[in-house]
C-alpha cells in the first residue's frame, strides 16, 4: 500500500519528533556539552528606575549546527529527558558572558558586541559562558510541511536548510535525520582537540 503525499509528510514529521527524542536521550546519557539559551530583554524603566539590557536565562541547549536542541526537561538540555518533549530552535545570535569593562569606542559593531557580552553577564551567566539568544522556536508539527525555515518537510522527507540565504536554493537542502545523527555523534564524541 502506497502512502498519500499528505500521509507521508505527516509520517516525516513524526520521524523528526522521534529522532529528536532519541537524540536528546543520547546526548543527556553521555553528558554532552551544552550551551546556555537566553531571551534578550531590552533596557527599560521600572517605576522610574532604569534597567539595563540583559540576557535572561531560559535553559540549556545542545548546538547541532543550524539548530539548537533542548530536552524539554526543566527547559534545559542538560537534564534527563524523562519522557519530556524536546524543543528545537533555529540557531540565532551567540555571545560569551563577560564582566563590564570600559567602552572601546573603536567601532560601533565592536561596541555592540561588548554590550551584548555584558548583557549576558547581567543575566547572571558566569564569565566565559557561551550564550545563545534570538533563537526562534521550530514547532515539530504539520507547520513543517513546506516551511521556509531551517527545517522543512517536502515530499515525505524532512530536510534541513544550511543557511537562511539559501531559501530558494534546493541544493542547500539535505535530509534532516542523517544530518541530526552526524551532529549528535560529533557532539557526543568530539574529535580529539575539538
Amino acid at each position: 500500500m502506497e502512502l498519500s503525499p499528505a500521509t507521508s509528510d505527516h509520517a516525516a514529521v513524526e520521524a523528526v519528533h522521534a529522532a529528536l527524542v532519541d537524540a536528546a536521550a543520547h546526548l543527556a546519557e553521555v553528558g554532552a556539552r551544552t550551551e546556555a539559551l537566553a531571551e534578550y530583554v531590552p533596557a527599560r524603566r521600572t517605576l522610574l528606575v532604569p534597567r539595563a539590557e540583559r540576557l535572561r536565562p531560559i535553559g540549556d541547549v545542545w548546538r547541532l549546527g543550524v539548530v539548537l536542541l533542548a530536552s524539554g526537561a526543566g527547559g534545559g538540555g542538560g537534564a534527563s529527558t524523562g519522557g519530556a518533549k524536546p524543543a528545537l530552535y533555529a540557531t540565532g545570535a551567540l555571545t560569551r558572558s563577560h564582566e563590564p569593562g570600559r567602552p572601546t569606542y573603536q567601532a560601533a559593531s565592536a561596541e555592540r558586541r561588548r554590550q551584548l557580552r555584558v548583557a549576558a553577564y547581567r543575566g547572571h551567566f558566569r564569565p566565559g559562558t557561551t550564550v545563545n539568544f534570538d533563537a526562534k522556536p521550530i514547532p515539530i508539527d504539520a507547520s513543517l510541511i513546506g516551511a521556509s525555515g531551517p527545517l522543512t518537510v517536502r515530499d515525505g522527507v524532512a530536510l534541513v536548510r544550511w543557511s537562511e540565504s539559501s531559501t530558494f536554493d534546493a541544493g542547500a537542502l539535505t535530509p534532516f535525520i542523517p544530518y541530526l545523527a552526524e551532529r549528535v555523534a560529533l557532539l557526543a564524541a568530539p574529535p580529539e582537540g575539538a
